[in-house]
């Protein structure tokens, strides 16, 4: 399977000059498995979705969506997928279970996505949204999304149910946890992770902002860098950037995790990962 990077950028988009080698769209991961053409699951939904939409260059989009949890930079993208939003497009959007939407209430989880994406807060709601979507809540499990085999494991994060997903097809394996706070606990991080060939991780706080990080329920880059090491992945590529540092200060942060036993990457829009 193919894994690209259309939004590396944590809390909120970064525009400028200083952001362009990273790149400053949030959370959107593309994913292709072998015998496809084009993604067929997309992680999370932030403002990169609408770069998912130029790869398409004019076609629909025709998979899944599994969204790691609902705070803004991870659904902002939805309203604005071209490739989503138009008659011949056929959707199917999955979410944590919580508050009013679980699996055994269909329309549950479009309301409570409506919450943040309905007037007055936005011009339309999920209902707005042209093609054939279907808006799922889940609960933790494996089951098939896009082609590739998916595991939702339970993370801890602040402010909501959030999952972290790892995805399996064609003999390789991701691991994908943007927003999680493993010194809570390690335990959920180190199921999903064991031994994948890529682990996309959150990189947002340095070691010495560790009391903000652990406020907003993120890890500090030594306490990925652990989570890392005791599931024995193969690379470790570093998402998620905190808004605010810019490309020179992403590298520099970056530069401070060794990597002799690890190999370590920047996540930059556009990015590669597998495949």
């Amino acid at each position: 399977m193919q894994i690209v990077l259309h939004g590396a950028r944590g809390s909120t988009a970064a525009p400028g000059a200083d952001f362009l080698r990273v790149g400053g769209n949030t959370s959107c991961v593309a994913i292709t498995p072998q015998g496809y053409e084009a993604p067929t699951l997309l992680l999370d939904a932030g403002s990169g979705l609408s770069s998912v939409s130029r790869v398409l260059d004019g076609a629909a989009y025709r998979g899944d969506i599994l969204l790691t949890h609902l705070h803004w930079d991870h659904v902002q993208g939805l309203p604005f997928f071209r490739a989503g939003d138009r008659d011949d497009a056929e959707v199917r959007l999955m979410l944590p279970a919580q508050c009013e939407a679980s699996p055994d209430r269909p329309g549950s989880a479009a309301e409570l996505l409506a919450r943040a994406m309905s007037p007055p807060h936005f011009p339309i709601g999920p209902d707005g949204l042209r093609g054939n979507w279907t808006f799922d809540a889940i609960d933790a499990g494996s089951f098939t999304a896009g082609g590739c085999t998916v595991t939702a494991v339970e993370v801890p994060h602040k402010g909501g149910r959030t999952f972290g997903f790892r995805i399996e097809a064609d003999g390789a394996s991701l691991a994908y946890l943007p927003d999680h706070h493993p010194a809570l606990s390690y335990a959920p991080g180190l199921k999903l992770a064991q031994g994948v060939d890529v682990l996309c991780h959150g990189g947002m706080f340095a070691d010495s902002e560790r009391a903000i990080a652990h406020a907003y329920g993120h890890a500090t880059l030594g306490e990925t860098h652990r989570l890392a090491r005791e599931a024995g992945v193969g690379r470790l590529v570093l998402i998620h950037h905190a808004p605010s540092r810019t490309d020179d200060e992403v590298d520099a942060l970056a530069r401070q995790l060794p990597t002799d036993q690890l190999p370590v990457e920047i996540g930059r829009e556009g990015d590669v990962v597998l495949g």
